[in-house]
């Protein structure tokens, strides 16, 4: 699966999936179900429509967009509705990131902008699983060498969150859709079961986002603030290997 996504028609839906967006917003892709489909726990789980919605390169002036190109940055937006499937709470594909062009990992900052998200990150080598627990105001750093995947674990309330990634590579997400998801399932009763394609892993970890810090603490919300004022600290996006204590105190990583 590539980054590219169905979007060839609108999205119709409720105002309480607007985006928490004042600018421009362009057309969402359009994750579809037979898309989600094989990352499931059940293999034969059946349902039709629209999963989730993803708003990429978001920018407010034009003066934003040509400096977040210049910096190889891009600023994202996902809503994702309640839904169960199959006895499996809503969630994003997944995917990994390759390494830059100095062998570093290429991270990832998420904030939730509405709702409640748990952030489901495992290392390449798997040796942790670590589950982050986010609401409103907070942000996750996805550290390098992490796939991850975002749940929506709510029966009745909208995720949106926003997403700060380099614009200079594609996603990887064949290891997921190869062991039909992650390393743990959400279910709806709360448990987190083991995938069973995955023989061999670690006790999953549960983190609090207001617990999971990284040592620089420049990260600032909203994140889209740090757009506005021009952050230096972004450039951690395409160059990790600056900032090598940045990670530091992220629990278990």
């Amino acid at each position: 699966m590539s980054d590219q996504v169905n979007s060839t028609r609108p999205a119709r839906f409720s105002p309480d999936l607007a985006p928490d967006w004042n600018g421009p917003l362009p057309e969402p892709g359009i994750r579809l179900a037979d898309e989600l489909r094989p990352v499931l726990a059940d293999p034969d789980c059946r349902y039709d429509g629209e999963m989730y919605y993803m708003y990429r390169d978001v920018a407010g002036p034009d003066s934003d967009r040509i400096w977040l190109r210049e910096q190889g940055i891009r600023y994202d937006i996902t809503v994702i509705p309640p839904r169960e499937l199959c006895g499996e709470y809503i969630k994003t594909v997944g995917h990994y990131h390759p390494d830059n062009p100095e062998g570093a990992g290429y991270p990832e900052i998420y904030e939730v902008l509405k709702g409640h998200a748990h952030y489901l990150l495992q290392a390449h080598d798997l040796s942790q699983v670590i589950v982050v627990d986010a609401h409103a105001g907070d942000l996750v750093m996805v550290p390098p060498g992490f796939g991850h995947v975002t749940i929506n674990p709510a029966n009745d309330t909208v995720l949106q969150m926003a997403n700060l990634v380099s614009s200079l590579f594609q996603s990887d997400y064949r290891e997921y859709e190869k062991r039909r998801g992650a390393a743990y399932y959400e279910m709806t009763n709360g448990d987190f079961i083991k995938n069973p394609l995955y023989p061999d892993v670690p006790p999953l970890k549960r983190v609090d986002a207001g617990k999971f810090r990284t040592a620089s603490g420049e990260l600032g919300v909203p994140l889209y603030s740090m757009v506005e004022q021009r952050r230096d600290v972004l450039s951690i996006l395409n160059h990790p290997e600056r900032y090598g204590s940045f990670f530091s105190e992220a629990p278990g990583v």
